[in-house]
Order: C-alpha cells, then sequence, then structure tokens
C-alpha cells in the first residue's frame, strides 16, 4: 500500500514529507494507521548527528547505513491488519507504541526490567526486528528504516507487536500519544529511578515535555517543593501549571533557591532533562543533591560526549547517586494503563502538555517552535485540518 511520511535522508535534514511503499505486516507484525506523534528532542538528535553519523561516513568504515528513515517514536494509533502469531492485539484496538520492545522472555523482562529488554538492543538500526528484513520502501523502491522500529512519523506504518501497547478504547488518542514516551520517561525519572518519596524535595533541570513529566510525577507523588529549572522564561511559568512550587533560569540560581529552601540540605531528587546533556549539566545537578540523595540522567547526550568532571570526593563522602534512566525505568505493559489511569482521574494533565497541534506537512515548522523554546509537547495530529 502507499502512504506518506516524514523522512530523513541524511544528517542535517530536514524532514521530507513524501509518499512510500508499505508492505502487509509478516508473522510477528501488525499494520498500524497512526492518530498521533509527539515531537520527541531524539528524532531532532538523529537529524543533528548526537545519535546517528552521516551515511557517507558509514560507507567509508564499512558499516550498514542508518538512512533513508522514517522518524517519529512516540505515537498512538488503530491496529489495521496483524500477521501470523499475532494473538494479543486485533484489528480496532487502539495502541501507543513502545520505543522499548517487550519480548517477556529474555532475563530483564523476567525480572521486571522491561525498559532494558534485550529485543531493544539495535533500535536505531534499520529493519524490522522480527527478522532484519524491511517492510517499509521509498517510493523508488529503496529500502527504508523506520526510528525505534516504530516510524510514528507516517500515516501508516508496520511494527513489531512486542512495540506496542494496549490501550483502552475510551482513552482519546492524541493526548493517549504521551503515554509512549514523555510522560512514562519523565513521570518515572522521578517516581522510579529518582526514588522520591512524599515530602522531598525535586529538581527538574531542563522543563520542556519530559521534564514537565517530571514535574506532574513528583507533584502525583507529593513532593513538598519542585523546583523547575530552565533558561526558557515561556517554560518557567508553565512549570508551575503542572505543579512546580518555584523556577530558575539557571543551575546557578537554583543552587541558591534550593540551600535557602532546605536550609542547607539540598534536593532528595534531581532530574535532569534539558535537550541535550552536557559535562556540565551533571556537575551542576550534583551539587544540587543532597548527601544520600539521587540524580537522574534523563536526557540524551552528544555522542562525543566521553567523559564527565566533577567533585569526586563529595560524591564518595556524601554518598550521592548518580543515575541513568530509559523511558524512566518504566514497564510499558503495566506502567502505560496505570499512567493512563492518572490521565482518565484528572491527575495526569495530557492534554494541557500539547502546546500546539500541527499537520505532517508541517514539521519542520513545529521543530524549528520545539528548539525556539515555544512549545512544552507538539503533536503532529493525522487528523488534524
Amino acid at each position: 500500500m502507499k502512504s506518506r511520511a516524514a523522512i530523513l535522508h541524511d544528517v542535517g535534514g530536514p524532514w521530507s514529507v513524501e509518499e512510500f511503499e508499505l508492505d502487509p505486516p509478516r508473522a510477528g507484525e501488525v499494520l498500524v494507521e497512526m492518530a498521533a506523534a509527539g515531537l520527541c528532542h531524539s528524532d531532532d538528535h538523529i537529524l543533528k548527528g548526537d545519535m546517528a553519523a552521516p551515511n557517507e561516513v558509514l560507507r567509508s568504515l564499512g558499516l550498514p547505513t542508518m538512512f533513508p528513515t522514517i522518524g517519529g517514536h512516540e505515537g498512538s494509533g488503530i491496529v489495521r491488519s496483524v500477521g501470523a502469531d499475532v494473538t494479543d492485539l486485533a484489528p480496532g484496538d487502539h495502541v501507543v507504541t513502545s520505543f522499548v520492545a517487550v519480548c517477556g522472555q529474555c532475563r530483564w523482562c523476567a525480572t521486571g526490567m522491561e525498559y532494558i529488554c534485550d529485543a531493544g538492543i539495535g533500535t536505531l538500526t534499520p529493519g524490522m526486528p522480527t527478522d532484519g528484513t524491511f517492510r517499509h520502501h521509498t517510493a523508488d523502491g529503496k529500502e527504508l528504516g523506520h526510528i525505534s522500529k516504530i516510524g510514528a512519523f507516517a500515516e501508516h506504518t508496520v511494527v513489531a507487536a512486542s512495540s506496542l501497547v494496549k490501550i483502552d478504547p475510551d482513552l482519546p488518542l492524541v493526548p493517549a500519544a504521551l503515554l509512549a514516551c514523555a510522560i512514562p520517561t519523565g513521570y518515572g525519572s522521578v517516581a522510579n529511578r529518582g526514588g522520591m518519596r512524599g515530602g522531598d524535595t525535586v529538581v527538574v533541570i531542563g522543563v520542556g515535555g519530559i521534564g514537565t513529566a517530571a514535574i506532574q510525577g513528583a507533584r502525583i507523588n507529593g513532593a513538598a517543593q519542585i523546583i523547575a529549572v530552565d533558561p526558557v522564561e515561556f517554560k518557567q511559568k508553565s512549570a508551575l501549571r503542572f505543579g512546580a512550587t518555584h523556577h530558575a533560569a539557571t543551575a546557578a540560581d537554583a543552587f541558591v533557591l534550593v540551600r535557602d529552601l532546605t536550609h542547607g540540605v539540598m534536593a532528595d531528587t534531581v532530574v535532569v532533562s534539558p535537550s541535550l546533556i552536557t559535562a556540565d549539566d551533571v556537575r551542576d545537578a550534583l551539587k544540587l543533591t543532597r548527601k544520600g540523595g539521587t540524580c537522574v540522567l534523563t536526557g540524551m547526550t552528544a555522542q562525543t560526549t566521553r567523559s564527565i568532571s566533577f567533585d569526586l570526593q563529595d560524591f564518595i563522602l556524601m554518598n550521592k547517586n548518580l543515575a541513568g534512566t530509559v523511558f524512566g525505568s518504566c514497564n510499558p505493559r503495566a506502567d502505560v494503563a496505570r499512567l493512563a489511569k492518572l490521565y482518565q482521574t484528572g491527575q495526569l494533565q495530557l492534554d494541557e502538555m500539547i502546546t500546539k497541534r500541527y499537520r505532517l506537512d508541517d514539521i519542520n515548522d513545529a521543530y524549528a517552535e520545539l528548539l525556539n523554546g515555544e512549545i512544552i509537547r507538539g503533536v503532529i495530529d493525522f487528523g488534524f485540518g
């Protein structure tokens, strides 16, 4: 069948909205008609080369190229057909995507850590996770990858059943798209990886989509003080609507604020979620973290960032924790439903996080507004205008 998608042909972009050919799903695969796709910085990191290398470089090393590829990993849609051996999904089911595939059988799934499932390895390598072949093809017949094995920036896509989570059909599909990445990643960074408890002080550095979800996670779980740190005034003020009690423009300003608020104790949990984490961000975040506290690195960093520098003696003697996380250390099969219930009961604000809806053809303008700090979460609404 023919469909349309936003495609990257190489590092540097731009996104090219064009028609492509899509094969039917094979064993273990599902055809999804997309309803919405969230605009996440991760896809822009691939465009800029923070998480990818140009075709020319990879070819010179004798390595397979990543491009061309369909963008998007945060999405929601409706199942239209299923391949052989798919028993837990059927045509008409409403789903959200999971860029962390869940096999349910590996060591990590068996021990309650679906977020690092072995099936998620190679998520940026082109080809279907089921057999390594391609279902997506350019109009002139070239093999076409799909980011995170999802390709949410497409009107239709074929994905492995292990990369989908069935949701309540009464859940609105457009806000539900945020349950595919931004919400679990941010919320879980606080509630799961950060280990915060009621009455804690939480600092969130970078309050875009993921940071805003982290603020909501802190609020819902009873944080007493939530400090939002972002250089963009619009985002600082927006954070107050989602539960932040205080805001600051820089980590240096936040240090003084948190020191005064906690009488020198500092923050119990610090979540670092700017668009791109630098070594200085880590150093500053650890200064904001109390002794015995936890600093969670949630944002992405450039491939070239290989080391960080911080006060190691303070880190050791103050018993601090520095943690990485993927998907907020959430388990897609269980936690998406729990987060959806928080939305349905009015505790988790999804609609309010969507600053603006876009048509697929406007994706380059949408990312320009994201990078200019004009939106919290933008969504491509495939039913829009």
